[in-house]
């Protein structure tokens, strides 16, 4: 995040408890808060028409979470935020933060530069998931997720991010069962490995050629 926001972001009002399961807002709530994660782990998602939810981001210590609602004329969150690791957020109120951007140009300048490369982070999941189909979407969302929480160690990268079957079909809006089965497959031909939940990805390249990868910036591919 630059530094001028950064910096916009350490005035806050309160912090505030977040306990893992529980939901910081959810969609359709009054949206007259945004927060900054100091600590844990939050996931972003939207539950689609048929009842799915899909998972957009996943929100770490730094990262504005509430930001959409930011000068729209309605006041209700469009997406939910549940607490996937316990932690604490910076609360900053919405009109206090629309009235230091609507006085600094350079501010808002940085602050649109940054929520176009959250788009672009949005609009290649899309263009993976549409692509390429079920497939395409969990082997770009284990890309992403181990750029964001990947530890390289002698065996591959383990993910060091605890998530069920079910929240990585929510990333790829799909079901549990296709993922289980799209797992399994990768897990018989050793692309990666599962022990007591954690994923190790020991042939990235493959997932990278299965989805024709274009090798976007790190600060692109990511879920964060």
């Amino acid at each position: 995040m630059p530094v001028q926001l950064s910096h916009l972001f350490q005035t806050i009002h309160y912090y505030k408890k977040m306990e893992k399961g529980s939901f910081l807002f959810q969609e359709g709530a009054p949206a007259e808060e945004l927060y900054v994660v100091q600590s844990g782990v939050l996931q972003i998602s939207k539950i689609i028409p048929d009842g799915r939810e899909l998972t957009l981001r996943m929100c770490s210590a730094g990262d504005l979470v509430g930001e959409l609602q930011l000068f729209s004329p309605t006041s209700k969150y469009s997406l939910s935020a549940r607490v996937v690791e316990n932690g604490e957020v910076a609360v900053i109120r919405r009109e206090y933060l629309e009235d230091k951007l609507s006085q600094d140009l350079p501010l808002s300048f940085e602050f649109l530069k940054w929520i176009s490369q959250q788009y672009r982070k949005t609009q290649t999941r899309f263009r993976d998931l549409v692509l390429h189909g079920k497939k395409g979407a969990l082997y770009s969302t284990l890309i992403r997720i181990s750029n964001s929480y990947g530890i390289k160690t002698n065996r591959g990268i383990m993910i060091d991010l605890p998530l069920t079957n079910q929240e990585l079909a929510n990333f790829c809006g799909t079901s549990r069962e296709v993922v289980n089965r799209l797992l399994s497959d990768l897990r018989k031909t050793g692309i990666i490995s599962i022990d007591k939940g954690t994923i190790t990805i020991h042939d990235l390249n493959y997932l990278k050629g299965e989805i024709e990868c274009e090798d976007c910036p790190i600060e692109i591919c990511t879920v964060d």
